[in-house]
């Protein structure tokens, strides 16, 4: 029986009432007054307090996402934009994936990291491999990263993380420093979720790859990972253990992508329920060639359209959520989706196991690829065309350092302050990528850009005082942050 309050996944990630919701979509795929009424919902309310949006029930959602009718498919697009600029402004936060470790006991038939693939070479990052791999990160300017591992008991337990985590955050090279971390690892127990929450992480991400339980067992036939409560239930462990910032995501392609979208949004409701704070971010790959892997193996995959279509509707559906979106995607698809919601992307990724020390900003190892890296462009250029776009690429982790996580962070958001936080620290940490990292082209868009961008800050005196900051930061100062 469908309980988003139960802490069982069977309960709150209902297969039953998955069906039921989508025969009700289908069912009203063409109910204008439904549909009229379903977008009137979600639209952004503007207040003296600032902002406010209901997002929609993974009912509501999925009637949208069933609709096709071409004006009414606009509309979504329009109203994903305007919620977004409402709480996201033009800013784009920038990461970069860090692969430890390729070691994995599990037996993902989508997963090049498989245990049995024999033909890809197994690698662990030691210590100082992980340090060249973090000095060179923040050569190129980065400030946050997403670590990734295999599940691997021996060779990647959980004090091995831990390690991992205290080598990037002593690592201060030149004006470069890793302000946060972010991890992606398998579904563990509540005492090591606490421990990675001592260890002062950022978002706790952990894809769900599929929501359909019969094709979960299917596509993880082995090892820990086939154990779908265990791995659905993790974000309640998680938030047991004082992370109140967990990031969420399927793999769309492995099963159909309406089924994918209701359980993802029930993911978020049940959060919301029980822990009162829905998901930090979403992230929505896509399945993409890899080695041992092939796409086309799967039923459910989707086309540019439809995953833009499932962008919009994450962004108004779950409103206050970060999207996610990596360099599985191509510069064209990037560009299409950050519009309609997305508001952080990775740049100058490498999904290998050590892909970025010794190697230059525009050659990649090949050997211990996760997946294909479809937009291979350095930080430099990803942060030049989303400037040359109207967005302000941001590197900024204030929110962490300063307390403002789960809903504390999610207040600040809903009542408007936050652009008076993250606007000017997106403005302080690109001046800093400026001064330290940018080509002469970047840093010369750059510059115009702050100087047009202080003018949309609200308060008279964060204004003032962020100008102050600037103009100490080209003296050499590094990391101010409201």
């Amino acid at each position: 029986m469908y309980d988003l309050k139960s802490m069982c996944a069977d309960d709150f990630i209902n297969d039953a009432e998955i069906l039921e919701t989508l025969k009700y979509a289908e069912d009203n795929k063409n109910n204008i007054e439904l549909i009229d009424s379903i977008l009137e919902k979600a639209k952004p309310n503007y207040t003296d307090h600032g902002t406010f949006c209901k997002g929609l029930t993974h009912r509501e959602a999925s009637v949208l996402l069933a609709c096709d009718i071409p004006e009414k498919v606009k509309e979504m697009y329009d109203l994903a934009e305007e919620i977004k600029k409402a709480f996201y402004g033009n800013r784009i936060v920038i990461f970069a994936p860090l692969y430890l470790s390729n070691y994995c006991v599990n037996n993902c038939v989508y997963c090049p990291y498989h245990a049995k693939n024999t033909h890809i070479p197994r690698k662990k990052l030691t210590q100082e491999e992980v340090a060249k791999e973090v000095i060179a990160l923040q050569d190129m300017g980065h400030k946050r990263l997403a670590i990734e591992s295999g599940e691997d008991p021996v060779n990647n337990p959980i004090e091995y993380i831990l390690d991992c985590i205290k080598t990037i955050y002593s690592i201060k090279h030149k004006n470069g420093a890793i302000r946060r971390v972010n991890v992606n690892i398998a579904a563990t127990t509540v005492e090591n979720y606490k421990k990675l929450k001592d260890a002062g992480i950022g978002t706790y991400i952990l894809f769900q790859e599929t929501y359909h339980k019969e094709s979960y067992l299917k596509l993880h036939p082995q090892g820990p990972k086939h154990d779908y409560n265990y791995h659905t239930e993790a974000m309640d462990r998680a938030m047991d253990g004082g992370i109140d910032d967990v990031g969420l995501g399927v793999l769309f392609g492995l099963e159909l992508y309406k089924y994918e979208f209701a359980g993802l949004l029930m993911h978020a409701e049940h959060l919301e329920a029980v822990h009162g704070v829905g998901p930090h971010t979403i992230s929505v790959p896509r399945v993409k060639t890899a080695e041992d892997i092939d796409p086309n193996e799967f039923d459910g995959g989707i086309s540019d359209d439809i995953f833009a279509k499932l962008c919009a509707l994450i962004r108004i559906a779950v409103p206050y959520t970060g999207m996610i979106i990596s360099t599985r995607e191509s510069q064209a698809v990037r560009e299409k989706v950050i519009r309609l919601g997305v508001s952080q992307v990775s740049g100058g990724s490498r999904t290998s196991v050590g892909g970025y020390a010794g190697y230059s900003l525009t050659e990649r190892p090949h050997d211990t690829e996760q997946f294909d890296v479809s937009d291979q462009r350095t930080l430099d250029e990803v942060v030049r065309w989303l400037m040359e776009m109207g967005y302000i690429p941001s590197f900024c982790t204030a929110c962490y350092r300063e307390g403002r996580t789960g809903d504390r962070f999610m207040s600040l958001c809903k009542s408007g302050q936050i652009q008076n936080c993250c606007h000017p620290n997106a403005l302080m940490t690109l001046k800093e990528f400026l001064m330290d990292y940018a080509t002469d082209e970047t840093r010369k868009i750059g510059e115009e850009m702050i100087k047009a961008e202080l003018n949309n800050i609200p308060k008279d005196k964060v204004r003032e005082v962020c100008k102050d900051h600037l103009e100490k930061i080209a003296e050499g100062i590094r990391d101010f942050r409201f």
